[in-house]
C-alpha cells in the first residue's frame, strides 16, 4: 500500500507498486448498483453494437426491462467514455491545447514485429464498481507488449505502460494513436520522441485504423472479464496478467493461420533484424 507518510516519494512507490499515480489523490464519486448494472448492460451492447447511440441502446434495453431515459443513457456513456462507432469510438477525448499529429499509416504494408504499435483504453466493469484498461499492442502480430489499469482516465497509466513496452521490446518505427487528451499530453508524445518514435494520429473517419484493439477489447471481456465478475482492481490485475499470458503464447489466431501472437511476433522480428 502507498504510505504518504514514508521518506520514499509517493510518485517513487507508485513506479514500484506499478500504480497510477493520479489514482492516489483520486476520491471516486460512488454510484448506485442499478447504475453499475446499466454501465455493463450498455459496455455489452456497445461491444455487440459499437455503431449503436444511446437510442438505439436505450431501445434495447427497454426490451431486456430497464425502463429508463435517453439522458441516463447519455450521462452513463459520457462517464464510461464511448460513443457510436460512427462519431468516435474512443474512451480518450481530444484537448483542444494539445498538437495533433499527421496520420502515417495510408497505404503503408504493416508485416512486420515493432514497425506498427497502436494503443487505445477500453472500460472494465466490475462487480462493484469499473476501472480503465490500456493496452499497447504491436500491430503486424497483435502481441499485446503491456498493459495497465487506472480508476482515472489520466495520461499516467497510459505512459507507465508505454515505457514498459518499449524496456521489455524496444522501440517501434511508427506509434499510432487516436487524438484523445491522454496521448496528445506531453507526457506521452514527450516519452515518444525521446526515443525517435514517428508520432501517427488518426484522423476523423479513421476509426477502423485501431480494429485490432477493438477486437482485443471483444476478446477480453467475453473471454474473461464478463465471465469473472471481478470485485476490486486488483482481482481485475491477476486476472488479466494470466488472460494476457494466455492471449499471447496459447490463442491462435485464424488469420495468421492458427499462430499465437507470440509466434508471429517473434518470427517476424528474428526476419526483420536478419534483414537489417
Amino acid at each position: 500500500m502507498i504510505d504518504k507518510k514514508d521518506v520514499l516519494p509517493v510518485t517513487r512507490q507508485c513506479k514500484i507498486l506499478e500504480l497510477s499515480r493520479s489514482g492516489i489523490y483520486y476520491t471516486p464519486v460512488p454510484l448506485s448498483a442499478m447504475d453499475i448494472e446499466l454501465m455493463r448492460q450498455i459496455d455489452e451492447i456497445h461491444l455487440s453494437h459499437p455503431f449503436y447511440g444511446s437510442r438505439k441502446i436505450r431501445n434495447d434495453l427497454w426490451v431486456k426491462g430497464y425502463n429508463i431515459g435517453r439522458d441516463r443513457i447519455r450521462r452513463l456513456m459520457r462517464r464510461m467514455g464511448i460513443e457510436a462507432l460512427y462519431v468516435k469510438p474512443r474512451l480518450s477525448l481530444s484537448c483542444p491545447g494539445h498538437v495533433k499529429y499527421p496520420y502515417l499509416l495510408r497505404d503503408l504494408d504493416v508485416t512486420k514485429a515493432n514497425h506498427v504499435w497502436a494503443t487505445d483504453i477500453t472500460y472494465i466493469p466490475m462487480a462493484k464498481g469499473f476501472c480503465y484498461l490500456v493496452a499497447i499492442m504491436d500491430w503486424a502480430s497483435r502481441k499485446v507488449l503491456a498493459w495497465r489499469l487506472s480508476n482515472t482516465l489520466d495520461s499516467a497509466f497510459c505512459v507507465d505502460a508505454l515505457e514498459e513496452a518499449i524496456a521489455k521490446f524496444g522501440c517501434p518505427e511508427i506509434f499510432n494513436t487516436d487524438q484523445g487528451s491522454q496521448f496528445t499530453s506531453e507526457a506521452f508524445t514527450d516519452t515518444l520522441r525521446a526515443n525517435n518514435i514517428a508520432i501517427s494520429m488518426d484522423g476523423k473517419g479513421r476509426w477502423m485504423d485501431n480494429v485490432f484493439i477493438e477486437r482485443l477489447w471483444k476478446s477480453v471481456k467475453y473471454e474473461d472479464i464478463y465471465l469473472k465478475a471481478y470485485v476490486s482492481m486488483a482481482e481485475v490485475k491477476q486476472g488479466l496478467a494470466i488472460y494476457f499470458k494466455f492471449y499471447n503464447e496459447k490463442r491462435w489466431h485464424n488469420h495468421f493461420d492458427r499462430k499465437t501472437p507470440d509466434m508471429v511476433y517473434f518470427k517476424t522480428l528474428s526476419q526483420k533484424q536478419a534483414a537489417a
